[in-house]
């Protein structure tokens, strides 16, 4: 789906509003409490706001959280995937993993118009990624986790760190482990934060491959998927990343079992490989997966976050 298209005027205040920072509310760790004094409510308007655009676009969910995870993948947790180009740089959202893919700016824009009327120049946008991320979760039935606050937001954006930071939909489970053993997790974190694939929808373009040449498809399942994905064209067409893709559940793990994975790099996930005895644990135990993936999703939040004087 193609990225909304703001004024550049607007795209100039959101910028500019995204750096303020009070410099009274320097901290340099993150904390719960960070906003308590200079700005309580901030989190019940990011919530409002969230649960205000997935009503209108459910789809709207799995964009925040998804967004949240291109932002802390490439340079860690600092906004800077909302960053436009500039005389000095090539921002990030033009990368091959994220254009005519990530969305949701418009959301954040509007959350933070709210809360510079609320507290100008407190909360970061790196601040409200992740904590919008969270609430997109819990909003579709998924757990919840603890955000810590007082990341400082980017001043700058690397295209070429986003297209080899980012994993693709061709993925094999090796580069899955190596490219999320490069920012510190497991194997099992990686199999656990997949799982965010229960939610959402890809575009033919990113599973056209697999449904023509994969050998490790349900026959039935790549024939229904032809008939939405045709050989050339309708590069757009959107199928749901599982069978329950309106839903935060373990659904994903039942489907990559019967070989449905929507994308190759899903069913790396289990294709007799050492990520399968994992994928049937969470395909059987929906408490293990929510759990291992709120704190998978702690862990990816605090991805080299910007603090203090940085930022």
């Amino acid at each position: 789906m193609a990225l909304s298209a703001f004024s550049s005027s607007f795209k100039l205040l959101t910028y500019a509003l995204c750096l303020l920072v009070l410099f009274t509310t320097c901290s340099c760790q993150l904390s719960a409490n960070f906003y308590a004094k200079t700005c309580p409510n901030f989190q019940s308007i990011i919530k409002k706001t969230v649960n205000e655009a997935m009503s209108k676009e459910a789809r709207m969910g799995a964009s925040l959280l998804r967004l949240h995870f291109h932002d802390c993948f490439v340079n860690g947790c600092d906004a800077s995937v909302l960053l436009d180009d500039t005389a000095n740089f090539r921002g990030e959202k033009t990368a091959g993993p994220n254009r005519n893919s990530i969305k949701g700016f418009n959301v954040i824009d509007t959350i933070k118009t709210k809360l510079e009327r609320q507290c100008p120049g407190v909360v970061s946008c790196a601040d409200i990624l992740s904590a919008a991320a969270r609430d997109s979760v819990v909003a579709l039935g998924g757990p919840s986790w603890k955000v810590l606050f007082g990341r400082r937001d980017s001043t700058r954006a690397s295209f070429s760190d986003a297209n080899s930071n980012l994993p693709s939909p061709g993925s094999s489970l090796r580069d899955l482990i190596s490219s999320f053993s490069n920012q510190g997790f497991s194997a099992k974190e990686m199999i656990a934060l997949s799982g965010s694939h229960t939610i959402g929808q890809a575009r033919c373009t990113v599973f056209r491959d697999r449904v023509y040449n994969d050998n490790s498809i349900n026959s039935s399942f790549a024939i229904s998927l032809r008939a939405k994905c045709p050989s050339s064209g309708g590069d757009n067409n959107l199928s749901p990343l599982d069978s329950s893709a309106k839903s935060f559940d373990n659904r994903y793990y039942k489907d990559l079992i019967s070989q449905r994975g929507l994308l190759h790099s899903d069913q790396e996930l289990f294709n007799g490989g050492s990520a399968d005895a994992q994928v049937r644990t969470y395909s059987s135990n929906a408490k293990a997966f929510s759990r291992d993936f709120a704190s998978a999703m702690v862990k990816m939040s605090n991805l080299s976050p910007l603090t203090g004087s940085r930022g």
